[in-house]
């Protein structure tokens, strides 16, 4: 059942969402007017309502629909590369997981899900205006609870824990390795996003060079069906090159 403080959307016969945080009180929508949330508090996941004449689906925002409709400022690590590094970092409840930096949120609110209720995600950010971006949206997931915003750069950053796991989306990542090889324990696991090859280069022979095992890199490529009544074909755009992903796990010889 839908309850108050829950993150929905409204699902029109278009496909188009229209979200909002349940509240048991007249809530303004864009393009909608005002909708009772008293009416939708108590419904069941996936319930049929008319608003003004119109059928409306309402679903609860799960982590997939949340990323595709973050508000965005830098460029957002896609759904397919998230879930890549969450399932790498073998994220579980309980974790603490160090992330430079913040971008828009997505991959934080990614790994939030993965470790809540128990973890912890401690995200270092240099840029303020990012940063503002992120707790946005990190507030609007209903996970903010388990994050830990601070203001540095993790090249030189004092986190003062150890983590069990480390994710780098920043320029020059390979600058970070000493510093993050305090705070990563043995066994603990790296993941870097870069999008060009010469630093994929950069971070892999890094990792190397600090005796890092199963050093692996990649790229995922999505391509989408289209399923019609007379067959069934690829789509014609691909969700293709996005970003690079380098993992690693840090031994007692780094």
């Amino acid at each position: 059942m839908l309850r108050e403080g829950d993150p929905i959307y409204l699902l029109d016969d278009k496909g188009r969402r229209h979200w909002l945080q349940l509240q048991n009180d007249m809530i303004k929508l864009r393009g909608l007017g005002v909708v009772d949330g008293r009416r939708l508090i108590g419904q069941p996941d996936g319930a049929a309502i008319k608003i003004a004449g119109r059928e409306f689906f309402v679903l609860k925002g799960g982590l997939i629909e949340q990323m595709e409709s973050l508000d965005r400022g830098p460029q957002i690590i896609t759904p397919k590369d998230a879930a890549t590094i969450v399932f790498h970092l073998d994220l579980k409840a309980g974790d603490i997981v160090l992330e430079a930096g913040a971008g828009s949120g997505a991959l934080s609110i990614a790994m939030l899900q993965a470790v809540a209720p128990t973890g912890k995600v401690i995200t270092v950010e240099v840029r303020e205006e990012f940063a503002r971006k992120a707790r946005k949206n990190v507030e609007r997931s209903g996970l903010a609870a388990c994050w830990d915003l601070r203001f540095g750069d993790i090249k030189n950053f004092d986190v003062g824990t150890m983590v069990d796991a480390v994710a780098l989306d920043m320029p020059e990542p390979w600058l970070a390795l000493d510093n993050i090889g305090r705070f990563l324990r043995s066994g603990g696991r790296f993941a870097g996003y870069v999008p060009n090859t010469n630093q994929l280069a950069d971070v892999v022979n890094g990792l190397r060079e600090r005796n890092y095992q199963e050093v692996t890199a990649f790229e995922n490529i999505q391509r989408s069906m289209e399923v019609h009544a007379g067959g069934v074909r690829p789509a014609y755009e691909t969700l293709s090159h996005t970003g690079y992903m380098i993992f690693g796990r840090r031994t007692t010889k780094n």
